[in-house]
């Protein structure tokens, strides 16, 4: 395949080496209009705007993913294979298991678990475990330090499911899992196959154990700005 893609219009050079994506594209639109410098919409196709400009000298593209694994695999793949992106960080917000995790804190995903089917087409005689770029990891630790935010790395579940049935987003907790969202790891996933870098960083916008902190849709999509920050430093 070539670029232009199914869902992608930009052109050859249009996107810098590290995409910062969210799920949401009005957070794709506020990063680019609050703290990216020249910013030019590269791709707008189902809305699913794509901006690229300069956050402190640096060029840096962000863009939205979706919400899902599959929706992430198809922009994801994309950028990665077609346009060489090198880096993809995943800005995202997430639901926390964990009691020391409230209200826009921050999870720094190092592996995600997921009860997805989306390794399956690697074929592979067992499990695949998708993680992070370690050197992602460290860097977003020190700066989460750095910016005296609290945060915790570890890991994060991909759900297929964000209506379950089964309710079973505690069972994940007792095996140590922070929290919930639905795109890691099949971002992950991608870059593995692609043999480039990844990393999702989560604010807490709902929480399990303390129901009364959850957030707003336009807090998810204006407040994160600490999360923002300090993927835009990752760059």
């Amino acid at each position: 395949m070539s670029i232009p893609t199914p869902h992608i219009t930009a052109k050859a050079g249009d996107f810098a080496d590290t995409v910062l994506m969210p799920g949401d594209p009005l957070r794709a639109k506020y990063i680019a209009e609050n703290f990216l410098e020249d910013a030019v919409l590269v791709n707008n196709v189902r809305g699913v705007q794509g901006y690229t400009g300069y956050y402190k000298g640096k060029r840096v593209s962000v863009m939205a993913s979706g919400m899902g694994q599959p929706s992430i695999g198809i922009y994801s793949y994309e950028l990665f294979n077609f346009y060489d992106v090198k880096t993809i960080i995943r800005v995202g917000s997430c639901g926390s298991f964990h009691k020391d995790l409230h209200a826009r804190d921050i999870i720094v995903a190092m592996g995600a678990c997921t009860n997805g089917n989306y390794a399956s087409q690697y074929k592979l005689p067992g499990t695949f475990a998708p993680i992070a770029d370690f050197d992602l990891v460290r860097r977003a630790a020190e700066l989460c330090e750095k910016a005296g935010v609290n945060y915790k790395v570890g890991n994060i579940f991909s759900s297929d499911i964000f209506y379950d049935e089964s309710n079973s987003g505690m069972d994940w907790a007792k095996m140590g899992v922070l929290g919930v969202e639905m795109e890691s790891a099949a971002l992950y996933c991608n870059a593995a196959r692609a043999g480039k870098k990844a990393l999702c960083i989560c604010t807490v916008s709902d929480s399990f154990i303390y129901p009364e902190e959850n957030t707003t849709a336009e807090e998810r999509q204006t407040s994160f700005t600490k999360m923002m920050e300090i993927a835009l430093e990752l760059a």
